[in-house]
């Protein structure tokens, strides 16, 4: 973990892979994690755990499956939003986006539950994230 202020820009910067976070930096037992997005996840479930989103760039939308029934959130650059624990969901973007998701270290971003998971996404509890160091 970094001992310096990471921009968020230049860290983005670092990877080109879709739905394949990347860990920031940690707080306590948590991890802040960016992600580049396009397209479809995977619908899944975190049974212990709530996730937070933050939209850095683009657009989010999160489909829900909840007790009274499927909806879709849609979530702007700027917008923060949670999704339950043990709510079913399934992030998609319809174009490229940058997020930042708070949450507990070893959360598997395919969850606890999760259908097939395709191979355009990395099922991981996330990525050190690589920043040049300060001779690059």
């Amino acid at each position: 973990m970094s001992s310096e202020p990471i921009a968020l820009s230049e860290a983005l910067a670092t990877f080109d892979a879709r739905w394949s976070p990347r860990v920031v930096t940690r707080v306590n037992d948590y991890e802040a994690r960016i992600a580049k997005v396009e397209g479809e996840h995977v619908w899944h479930v975190h049974e212990s755990t709530d996730e937070f989103f933050l939209v850095l760039d683009g657009e989010l939308r999160i489909g829900l499956r909840e007790p009274e029934g499927e909806r879709t959130v849609t979530l702007p650059a700027g917008s923060v939003f949670t999704v339950p624990r043990g709510v079913e969901h399934r992030p998609s973007a319809p174009r490229p986006t940058a997020i930042l998701m708070f949450e507990p270290s070893g959360t598997l971003s395919v969850g606890d539950r999760h259908e097939d998971v395709p191979g355009h996404v990395d099922a991981t509890t996330g990525h050190e994230l690589a920043l040049p160091g300060p001779d690059a």
